[in-house]
This record gives structure tokens, C-alpha cells and sequence, in this order.
């Protein structure tokens, strides 16, 4: 059941929330490798990816929808790649003026550009995929069974956890406010002061926030330490993997060494 609104978890009947979780980390992880390694210009190759990017996105049953309205998320990440149209040597697309400089786009930089801005959309797609189809304690079990350090799976599990109790904790000021707040009913005119007000009021909420959710996140490290919390969540351990997660895991993976292979062949 989906409890959460922050939760991107949901819950369907498809062949990917059935597979082991263990499978669709790794290739989730390979398939993001795969992408970060195409050399820049493979077009086709890209076009391959976004298909078989794509195909796990209906094998999900989630929707196209959800998933690339999602994905437009990267795109204001990748725009600190923008440098690249004047830094990137080759030939003149545009010249732009400014002042005594003059910036120029040149054609190789556009193309290093547009590469990382298509490889980071389809590698976020898969990656919103994997989150959708998967719970986060079976990602957390499939990072155990890689043998990603417990350290670091247990920061990523608490980091979760906590994001979830500062939510509760804003909801809670945000609540409070608006019992306290009066509201104007006249047309035309607002409520509570100028902007400069409404700013520390925003700041003082902030820094209240804060300090609750360190408050309340001491709270339940006491809790659970004195429920024998030492660093580590236990948990049963996963079955083996079957044989046809074997298939489709190992299948996967050629398909996309495959595609690498082929890029770096004609296009590196």
C-alpha cells in the first residue's frame, strides 16, 4: 500500500515488481554505466537505449506519462553543462556579442551538450523505473547482497527515513500557522504583512524546523538504540535467484555490453 506521498514506490501487478530486487539494481546500475560510457555523437546508439529505456517503462505499467514527466527533472541538473557551447574547440555555429567579448557556440560543443542531456534523461528515466517498482527495504536488501559496505547502506536507509520525519515536522509548522493565521475575506486584499515580514517569518520557521527534526530525530535514536539498534537492520535474508531472474539479468546485461561495444566500435 502506498503510505507516503514522498514514497515513489507503486504498487502494481507488472513482470518488474515481481522480479527479484537484486536484478534490477544491478541492472539498473549497469544500464547508467552503459550510458555514462557512450561516447559522445553515437546517436543510434542512443536511440537503441531510449528504445529498450522506454520498453522496461510499459513492462512496468506505470505509464509513459508518469515516467517522462519525471524525467524532465534532470534537465535543469544538466544545464551546468551550458559551458561546454563556448569551451568545446571546433567549428563556428554562433557568434554572440556582448560588449567588447563575443561568445562563440561551436558545433562540437553543441553535440558534447546535447549527449549528456539525452544520456542523463534516459539514465533518469530507468533510474525513476527502478524507484517506482521496487520498495525502498528490498533496495536496501539488494545493496547487502552486492556487498555495498553496511555503512553506507545503513546512511542511505536512515537518510530516507529522516526525510520522511522533516516532512512530518513541516506539515506540523504549516498546520500550526494556519490555526494561528487570520484570513481576509475582501477581495483584492491580503493577508499578513509585507514581504520583508513574511521573510523572517519564513526564516524563523526554518530555523524551528530544524531544531525539531534534530529534536525528534534524537528522540527516535534513543528509541531505537534501546531496542538494540547497533548499525544494523535486520532483516531475513532474500532467497537465491531463481533461474529465470539468472536469464533475464544475464540477458540484460549482454544486450547492453552488447550496444556499448558496438558504439565504441564506430563512433569512439
Amino acid at each position: 500500500m502506498h503510505l507516503h506521498f514522498l514514497d515513489p514506490y507503486r504498487p502494481r501487478q507488472s513482470l518488474l515488481h515481481a522480479l527479484d530486487p537484486r536484478v534490477k539494481f544491478i541492472f539498473t546500475l549497469a544500464f547508467v554505466l552503459t550510458m555514462a560510457l557512450l561516447p559522445i555523437g553515437a546517436w543510434p546508439v542512443y536511440v537503441l537505449m531510449l528504445t529498450l529505456s522506454l520498453s522496461i517503462t510499459v513492462l512496468s505499467e506505470l505509464g509513459l506519462t508518469y515516467v517522462l514527466k519525471r524525467s524532465l527533472l534532470a534537465i535543469p541538473f544538466v544545464l551546468a553543462a551550458v559551458p561546454l557551447l563556448f569551451t568545446v574547440p571546433g567549428p563556428a555555429l554562433l557568434t554572440i556579442p556582448i560588449g567588447s567579448l563575443s561568445l562563440t557556440i561551436t558545433a562540437t560543443g553543441l553535440e558534447r551538450l546535447l549527449s549528456i542531456m539525452f544520456k542523463s534523461w534516459v539514465s533518469v528515466q530507468v533510474a525513476i523505473v527502478f524507484a517506482a517498482v521496487t520498495p525502498f527495504p528490498d533496495m536496501l536488501l539488494a545493496m547487502r547482497a552486492v556487498k555495498i559496505p553496511r555503512l553506507l547502506v545503513s546512511l542511505f536507509g536512515l537518510m530516507w527515513r529522516y526525510m520522511f520525519v522533516m516532512v512530518d515536522e513541516a506539515i506540523r509548522l504549516m498546520r500550526a500557522r494556519a490555526a494561528r493565521s487570520g484570513a481576509v475575506d475582501r477581495p483584492g486584499v491580503k493577508s499578513g504583512g509585507p514581504i520583508v515580514w513574511r521573510a523572517k517569518v519564513t526564516g524563523g520557521m526554518a530555523g524551528n524546523l530544524f531544531i525539531r527534526s534534530i529534536d525528534r530525530g534524537e528522540r527516535i535514536y534513543d528509541a531505537m538504540a534501546a531496542r538494540g539498534y547497533d548499525g544494523e537492520v535486520r532483516a531475513f535474508p532474500l532467497p537465491p535467484i531463481s533461474s529465470a531472474s539468472w536469464i533475464v539479468l544475464l540477458s540484460g546485461l549482454s544486450l547492453l555490453i552488447a550496444l556499448l561495444l558496438f558504439a565504441l566500435l564506430f563512433w569512439a
